[in-house]
């Protein structure tokens, strides 16, 4: 089976990542993500922390990670810890078709993670946008299947409708609502919860907070 090509929507959704972070203020560029423990810098920051790692590079960081998706986050963000927004921008730029392992999948790393950190820093500045359905849809499929995410144990047993798109997954009890926030809720964000809806919600809460 082909691999669908998601490197042009991975590159527009950081080009728009890109010119939300160069109009945000000081005090927004170290507000609180969605993510625990993380300012919107750091989040922006971990997006394109990868890309200049190289093979060799990328397995050091993983075993200090000690395996652990989170901490090897945090190893793969300390090399940036340093860098000033101005830096993070260019940073950004100079990677807006990702590399190394974001590229992977045809994309579809660069294009899942980025978008849902994108919506980790908008929800947190309360900034919210409409996500292209052309992107949105890739996401939501890509996430149930991606190994770094909790989507495919929070959706197990469950029906997911989208309401303003044409998606939906699974079988069971539905949950439903606009497919942001659905795929927001999938990757552990309880910000969305309250924005679904449907007899599955319950299970999907629980499963989440």
């Amino acid at each position: 089976m082909t691999r669908p090509d998601l490197m042009p929507l991975a590159e527009a959704e950081r080009a728009e990542l890109l010119a939300l972070l160069r109009g945000l203020t000081a005090a927004q560029w170290q507000a609180p993500s969605l993510c625990s423990r993380w300012s919107v810098q750091d989040v922006a920051t971990h997006i394109v922390s990868y890309d200049e790692l190289s093979k060799p590079a990328l397995v050091g960081t993983f075993i200090r990670g000690g395996g652990r998706f989170a901490r090897v986050n945090e190893v793969a963000l300390h090399r940036y810890r340093s860098l000033a927004t101005d830096d993070v921008l260019d940073l950004l730029a100079r990677h807006l078709r990702p590399s190394g392992l974001p590229a992977a999948l045809g994309g579809g790393i660069a294009l899942t993670d980025g978008t849902i950190h994108h919506q980790d820093i908008r929800r947190a500045l309360e900034l919210p946008r409409t996500i292209p359905h052309e992107r949105l849809v890739p996401v939501l499929d890509f996430a149930l299947g991606a190994p770094t995410l909790p989507a495919k144990k929070n959706a197990t047993g469950l029906r997911l409708t989208a309401t303003d798109i044409s998606w939906t997954s699974g079988t069971g009890a539905e949950v439903r609502g606009p497919g942001e926030s659905l795929l927001m809720a999938l990757a552990g964000r309880p910000h969305s919860l309250d924005e679904l809806s449907g007899p599955g919600l319950p299970t999907l809460r629980t499963r989440v907070t």
